[in-house]
């Protein structure tokens, strides 16, 4: 059994003793270290949380525990059943709510759920906050309402329906454009809420030849629902029959998104956010926001229109706090993630699908006949390989990171980032050092033209490291 405790919430397989799984004893603990926090903090008045779910097995039981532990701690729940996660953030603002918590795990495998926890803004809770609601939750800091105080359970299913009329409203989403090309489309939504909102969105885009993939929101996932290439390979076979335009894979929670080619072969999750970030700053200037793992070929396509691009910490809501602060016109993540502020500023694959037809269309209109795959053709092209150190438990691993950004500090043509661990960034490659939170190893990610230079690059920096332990 699993449980992880960290600022971004609360994560773990289902089942176990108290503080070795997700169980209803610490859904209750962390929910209520959740409600403590937004009842200090909050400055709307509503008196409302809003709780969505994917489609785990495990969710119903968890939607329960949760939504009634609100309840107990005073706070009007507004249930809007199987939803993603864009899908409970937007939620969150239409209803004025207090804060909203998602449940799921993301990529995680059938057998594991978590919660994820919004602020009024229907964004994450940031690394302060998030490390409150720990304390509260170690210190059990928390007071119940009395039986006059109990909160009131809505539920509200119009949320899905919401959602995709706010990204049919968006200046840059053309349905008319999508329409007429007619496209034939294919979608995996790995048994989860995709399955349920994704056509909907299809007919609302006027796409009306629409092949599911795994779509029944059963939660007993057919493969591996991280959306890596190792693990797609029944779309990319139906793809491969021909016939189709363009594949969608979404995960669980639907804020990640990544293309099939018509051929079937992988687009590329890095490139998702490089080619709807083309079309925005086509049509309006901004700058550009992605994390430091993410490919440098979004920082390429930035400056191909003279604008400003910025790396941010890994993870989302420093890209978000990034983004503010850097007049970001479109960012988000290198796995996927599209934050689109015109939108709201999460990550969202039905802004993401919208965006990338209206850019496919357009560009078809100018070359008639134009295949995705060759639309990828169009970006500069570069492989990210991923390796790992593993590290005895008593390693220092701040003192070895050290270590390394100071060989590197000062080299010519060499710059060197140490916001979020170390990243070296050399002219025609980069390597992205970091350790994790949870486990004694660091991380390595390194880019280059090639996977097999990027793969050099990286374990070069790998054995400089182990050098240095």
């Amino acid at each position: 059994m699993s449980l992880i405790k960290s600022i971004s919430g609360i994560r773990g397989t289902i089942g176990g003793r108290a503080g070795e799984g997700l169980n209803p004893l610490d859904i209750v603990k962390f929910t209520s270290a959740y409600a403590t926090l937004i009842r200090r903090t909050t400055k709307v008045e509503s008196n409302k949380i809003v709780v969505g779910r994917d489609a785990r097995i495990s969710g119903e039981m968890v939607k329960n525990v949760v939504c009634g532990t609100l309840m107990g701690m005073g706070f009007d729940v507004v249930n809007i059943g199987l939803a993603s996660t864009p899908t409970t953030e937007i939620a969150v603002t239409m209803e004025g709510a207090c804060g909203g918590i998602i449940i799921t795990a993301s990529h995680n495998p059938r057998h594991w759920n978590a919660l994820k926890l919004l602020n009024e803004k229907g964004e994450f809770l940031n690394a302060d906050e998030g490390n409150e609601v720990l304390k509260i939750a170690e210190a059990e800091d928390f007071d119940y309402a009395d039986v006059d105080g109990l909160g009131k359970y809505i539920e509200d299913n119009s949320y899905d329906q919401k959602h995709i009329d706010m990204v049919l409203g968006l200046d840059l989403v053309d349905v008319e454009a999508i329409k007429k090309q007619g496209f034939k489309v294919a979608f995996d939504s790995i048994n989860s809420v995709g399955g349920i909102i994704l056509p909907k969105l299809f007919k609302a885009l006027g796409v009306e030849d629409v092949t599911p993939l795994y779509a029944e929101p059963s939660g007993d996932f057919q493969h591996n629902p991280e959306p890596l290439e190792k693990n797609l390979s029944d779309i990319m076979s139906l793809m491969a029959k021909g016939g189709k335009d363009v594949g969608f894979v979404v995960d669980p929670d639907v804020d990640r998104l990544a293309f099939i080619c018509e051929d079937g072969t992988m687009y590329g999750e890095e490139y998702t956010l490089v080619t709807v970030a083309d079309y925005i700053l086509k049509h309006t200037p901004g700058n550009t926001v992605s994390n430091l793992s993410s490919t440098r070929a979004l920082r390429d396509v930035t400056r191909k229109y003279g604008m400003e691009y910025n790396a941010a910490a890994v993870g989302e809501v420093n890209v978000v706090t990034k983004m503010k602060e850097t007049n970001t016109v479109i960012g988000g993540e290198g796995n996927g993630g599209v934050i689109y502020p015109a939108a709201h500023y999460g990550r969202d694959a039905l802004v993401g699908i919208a965006l990338f037809l209206s850019h496919l269309a357009h560009e078809r209109e100018a070359k008639p006949g134009l295949t995705v795959s060759q639309l990828r053709a169009t970006y500069p092209s570069y492989a990210i390989a991923k390796n790992r150190i593993d590290l005895d438990a008593s390693t220092d691993v701040d003192a070895i990171l050290e270590k390394v950004k100071a060989m590197y500090t000062g080299q010519p043509g060499t710059e060197v980032n140490d916001i979020d661990g170390v990243k070296i960034d050399f002219p025609d490659k980069w390597v992205h050092l970091r350790k994790s939170n949870t486990e004694p190893i660091i991380r390595v990610y390194s880019e280059a033209e090639t996977m097999e230079a990027a793969d050099e690059i990286g374990k070069k920096i790998m054995d400089v490291v182990l050098q240095n332990i």
